[in-house]
């Protein structure tokens, strides 16, 4: 089973969805697509692919012109079903990419939020499990507003937490399932300074310990979820 990993950034790649696919016998390839390079082989020939975060976001083509690039990639992995999974940014791209909005939030959501599952989701595979509720791990300042012939699966608060393409094997999520203790805590570091972290009243340090805290069993879950997706991809490819 071959799988790419569309990453913008070191600090938001594949992270312990690597893990994952190592455990399952995948080989992962990464499309560094941010850094102009690319792709490792045909987007579109890959068993399954990921889109992961970055501190870019979906409307900044004049800053980032690969952004077009990624949507319209997005957009025929959906065409073609291909399994596809999209992280924070990507599933902001996917989202985009099929017609939805990608709106600042009211607020920036930092840290670890309560995502309900909504009736939607419990049946879903990838989400199903996470029923009735979960602490999410989250870094974003922006929402989306779902495309038609999506299905929102769980939500915080704030915002969309979860949701699946009606048409494809295709989910994005919003929060960060797949990051590891290193590049969270290196996320704090960066932006402990910035005007949206200080304007939270986040405290840094106190994240950072409580991301030590409870990193491990999140990562668990991160790595378990990547597995469901993976045992649903490996069937969508299966001839019949």
């Amino acid at each position: 089973m071959r799988v790419l990993a569309i990453t913008h950034e070191h600090d938001a790649a594949a992270g312990v969805f690597g893990e994952a696919c190592a455990e399952f016998g995948a080989e992962l390839d990464t499309w560094w697509i941010a850094k102009g390079d690319a792709p490792p082989s045909d987007p579109l020939g890959y068993d399954a692919v990921f889109a992961f975060g970055g501190s870019m976001n979906t409307h900044e083509v004049d800053q980032h012109p690969w952004l077009r690039d990624e949507k319209d990639v997005l957009r025929e992995l959906v065409e073609r079903k291909a399994p596809l999974l999209g992280v924070c940014l990507g599933a902001q791209m996917l989202a985009a990419a099929l017609g939805g909005r990608v709106p600042k939030a009211a607020e920036p959501e930092i840290g670890w939020h309560r995502a309900e599952v909504l009736p939607a989701g419990g049946d879903d595979p990838l989400i199903g499990p996470l029923a009735p509720a979960f602490d999410a791990f989250e870094w974003h300042l922006y929402e989306i507003v779902l495309p038609p012939g999506t299905v929102e699966l769980a939500r915080s608060a704030l915002c969309v937490q979860a949701y699946r393409v009606a048409s494809a094997p295709a989910w994005g999520i919003q929060f960060h399932a797949e990051v590891t203790e290193a590049d969270a805590l290196s996320w704090v570091d960066d932006d402990r300074e910035a005007d949206y972290f200080v304007a939270t009243g986040i405290d840094a340090d106190r994240l950072k310990a409580e991301i030590r805290e409870r990193i491990g069993a999140w990562n668990r879950l991160g790595r378990e979820l990547c597995a469901r997706f993976l045992r649903v991809a490996a069937g969508a490819r299966t001839p019949a």
